[in-house]
């Protein structure tokens, strides 16, 4: 099997957060704790899969919460054009993740079908599950559905040689990671089943959350799915820059060589 390449595309960061926004009964619960926020890309010879979209300056202005780079910009270092990307694996729905759909006009979406009934159903009735969800990003998954170009998944999928999608929940009810093989062994891209390194290792839940025991459960499925626990690369912790090499740019990291340490 050919191995893929796998990219952390870095495009927001939030400095200003503490424990208490990461971790579920953290004793530490005032002391700092920055997030990063990423897009990654999966390449193959002449194939490319994008995992995420990030959000764009609109949905920044609108949530108060500043980008750095809008996808098409924080992509071109990769020699990617948004017009190009066909295959968008979309772990779940939340603006952070899905924000930059409309930026991407040419993919089939690869969604978990529990997601989108999740983000269309009467759980959007509570302010509280809503709040990390944008109407127009779920409108735009709609969109592209009635467009013949979403692709549902139940559970576990394989969408290309190499590439697993594997249903986690917790956090949203269809979050789903990505397991991609590398020259070092499986890597699993968690997305926000695992927002940093600590909620896996230390089995500490991330607030947000939908249902906790899928959550504590999916600690064990990313650890089960990756060949290494340095292998599981969290969604947003800003480690994940210093553990893996810089990639074509200083906001892109290269994950399929392996951690540095």
């Amino acid at each position: 099997m050919t191995p893929w390449e796998v990219f952390a595309v870095k495009y927001a960061d939030r400095n200003a957060r503490v424990r208490a926004d990461s971790f579920i009964f953290d004793d530490n619960h005032d002391a700092p704790h920055p997030m990063d926020y990423f897009m990654w890309v999966l390449r193959r010879g002449d194939q490319t899969i994008l995992v995420d979209t990030g959000y764009d300056h609109a949905e920044a202005k609108a949530r108060d919460r500043p980008i750095l780079l809008e996808p098409g910009p924080a992509l071109a270092p990769l020699g990617i054009a948004p017009q190009d990307i066909d295959q968008l694996i979309v772990t779940h729905l939340h603006y952070d993740h899905a924000g930059g759909l409309h930026h991407f006009p040419n993919a089939t979406l690869h969604l978990q079908a529990a997601e989108m009934a999740y983000a269309t159903g009467p759980c959007m009735c509570h302010d509280t599950l809503k709040m990390p969800f944008t109407a127009d990003h779920v409108c735009e998954a709609i969109k592209r559905l009635y467009a013949g170009k979403v692709l549902f998944h139940d559970g576990d999928s394989q969408i290309a040689e190499g590439v697993t999608l594997h249903r986690i929940g917790g956090h949203s009810r269809g979050l789903q990671c990505v397991r991609v093989m590398t020259s070092v062994g499986w890597l699993v891209l968690a997305s926000d089943a695992a927002h940093f390194y600590e909620n896996v290792e230390a089995r500490k839940p991330f607030p947000i959350v939908v249902d906790l025991q899928d959550m504590l459960d999916g600690f064990d499925t990313l650890e089960r799915l990756a060949s290494a626990p340095s292998l599981i690369v969290p969604g947003h912790d800003p480690l994940v820059r210093s553990r893996f090499p810089q990639g074509p740019a200083s906001h892109i990291s290269r994950l399929d060589v392996g951690p540095v340490t």
